[in-house]
Formats: structure tokens, sequence, C-alpha cells
């Protein structure tokens, strides 16, 4: 079938994580031998700035990670809706996506549309930004497709949508693999974006403050770190690796003995069971992974198992020492965590999960 897809972007993950599983669920659909085109407008704020930091370096590192995968870029007020969904059977918008485009998207569904029409929710806008979100109209639409429970409900309970289906992000697991690297250059790395201030009081509990009483070889590779962050892993003997495109992430993983993650704060305190994407391609990269305080209420992975959990500071740092001081141990850890993402949470899986939801509409 024919997908139409519109999205911020597909080119560009520059503090973009939806990028990532959007690349995913699209190869694993033109695999299966559907039609996707994916929409990003042109100029938008992640694509500027990766070519602003990188260059067309960038743009030819993602051709070769995603052969024949592209974007088609568009101007607002020249888009030709009957000409870009001629023959679609799904359309799927991004929340991301300006608040016009979603109203005549919905109207042109109204207006006699063939095909069905569904909004795609991968942020916490919806309890940090509540008036931008109720501005949405989703009344010609089919449905929501949340990534959480949690977002589920609050369309639900708020009369946002009639219909919302689970679905969460997953690993491209064509990208995302363990790969050999003949030595280690690091114990730790953290790839993450500093952004808004979100989470920078966890970024120094719960990496900066171990890594420097553990006197550890760290990295970190990420956007958004102001002057004041800088310094702060400066003195705690941290490098900083800046901007990482995602597919290179692999790679680097391989060259670190352990990673962490650090939710951000909202996920934390207003959205329960959401992790984003970047444990799920951790995992899949088969690094062991010590994770700051999240909880896991869609039961999505096995702590102890998949990975740890670090109550506060101190507890990073015993769970950090312990992986280093048993590379047994870790092992296993990164083993039965790659185990859970080849069983449950690839972009295959996702995708098998649309189609699922594509039948019960009528598709």
């Amino acid at each position: 079938m024919r997908i139409v897809m519109f999205y911020h972007s597909i080119l560009s993950d520059w503090n973009h994580g939806n990028a990532h599983f959007l690349r995913g669920i699209v190869t694993e659909l033109g695999q299966l031998g559907h039609e996707v085109t994916v929409y990003e407008p042109e100029n938008g704020w992640s694509y500027s700035n990766m070519l602003r930091d990188s260059g067309d370096v960038a743009l030819r590192g993602f051709e070769r990670a995603y052969p024949g995968l592209a974007g088609t870029r568009y101007r607002l007020d020249e888009l030709d809706l009957d000409r870009a969904l001629d023959g679609a059977a799904l359309v799927i918008v991004h929340e991301w996506s300006d608040h016009e485009l979603v109203r005549r998207l919905g109207e042109h569904r109204k207006n006699g549309g063939g095909y069905r029409l569904l909004f795609h929710d991968t942020h916490h806008r919806s309890v940090t930004d509540e008036g931008a979100m109720a501005a949405y109209d989703l009344s010609g639409f089919d449905g929501v497709l949340a990534y959480g429970a949690r977002i589920r409900e609050i369309y639900l309970s708020r009369g946002w949508a009639k219909r919302v289906w689970l679905w969460h992000e997953a690993a491209d697991v064509r990208v995302f693999r363990p790969l050999d690297s003949p030595d280690k250059v690091g114990d730790v790395v953290w790839i993450g974006n500093w952004g808004d201030d979100e989470r920078s009081q966890e970024i120094r509990e719960f990496f900066v403050e171990p890594v420097r009483r553990l006197h550890l070889k760290g990295v970190v590779y990420g956007v958004r770190y102001p002057n004041q962050a800088l310094q702060l892993l400066a003195e705690a003997g941290i490098g900083y690796g800046g901007w990482l495109p995602n597919f290179e992430v692999p790679k680097v993983f391989s060259r670190f003995r352990l990673t962490v993650h650090i939710p951000r704060r909202p996920y934390v305190e207003a959205l329960p069971g959401i992790p984003t994407i970047r444990p799920f391609e951790a995992l899949a990269c088969g690094i062991p992974l010590v994770s700051a305080p999240w909880v896991d209420s869609d039961g999505l992975f096995t702590g102890g198992a998949d990975l740890l959990y670090a109550r506060d500071g101190r507890d990073m740092e015993r769970q950090m020492r312990s992986l280093l001081q048993d590379p047994e141990r870790a092992r296993g850890l990164a083993e039965h965590g790659r185990a859970t993402i080849l069983a449950r949470h690839t972009c295959r899986h996702r995708v098998q999960e649309l189609l699922a939801i594509c039948r019960e509409l009528g598709i």
C-alpha cells in the first residue's frame, strides 16, 4: 500500500530523536513492499542545525547508513494535498507538525479522502505544553498513535481523540547492533542532549559525579550544552564529543565498556513508562546499561536482567564499579538486554503492530 508521512525530518537527527525511529519504520515498511513517502518542512530547524554543525558530511553519512531513504521537502503554503495524497491508503502526521498542516489534513480527510489518517505523538508536550497540544484540530483524524500508555490516557481523558493506540518506539536493529572493536578507549559514555534544563541536575548526579569519584575515563556526546555545562564536564575530566549522528552511535558504543540512561524530568515525573528511544538502541548494541530512575509501568524491560537501575548518584557509582570490576556480569547483562530487544522491541515488531492497526481501520 501507499503510505504518506508528515514528520519534522527523516534526514536530520540533530536534537531530533524521532528521526531514529522514523528511519527504522520506513526501512521496514519498504522491505515489506510498501511505498512510503516522507514529507518534511523545507529548512526545518533540525535540518538547518545539522547543516550548520557538519555541512554535507552528515547527509552523505545518512545516505550510506540508509541507502534508498529520502525525505520530500515542502513549503506549507505551496503544498498540494490532492497531489501529495493521491493513491494513499494511510497517512501519518507527527505531533511536531504545524497546526495549520494538521488542520488542512483533517479537512482533506473529512472532504472525501479515501485513506486513513493518524496522528503520532512521541513527546512530553501533552503534559508540558497542554495548550499547544489541545490546539491541534484532530476532528478529521481516524485516531492517534501514542508512544506511552500515559499519553494514550491523556488523549482519551481530555477528549482530544476517540481512538488511541499504544505504539512504543523501538530499535532499528539493521543499524543498531553489536560491533567488534579491537580495544576500548574509555569506561563509560553517555549520548544525550543537554537542552532546556530538563535534566541538568540529573546529568550531574547520575553521570558527572560518579565518573569523577571513580576516576573513570568518560565521554559525552550531544548538543545544546551551554558553557557552564562544558565547564562542568571539563572539571570532572570528562571529554565532550559534540554532536554525534545517530547512525554513528553503534561504533561509539563498541569502544566503551558501559553506558547510562538519564531520562528527562517530564517523563520521570508525569509520563511513566516512556524511556525514549535511547535505551532500546543501547541494548540493541549489546552494551551494559545503567539507568537513572524511571517507572517502567508499560513493562518494556526486566530490571536487573536487561539493564540496571540506580536509585541515586551513589548507587550509580556502585553499579558502575560493579560492572567494570565484573566483566562476566556485564556481558550477561548486555546479552540479556539485546535478546529482549530482538524478541520484542525492533522496528519490525512495531511495523507489524502498525499493520494490525491498519486492518482494524479497514485497510
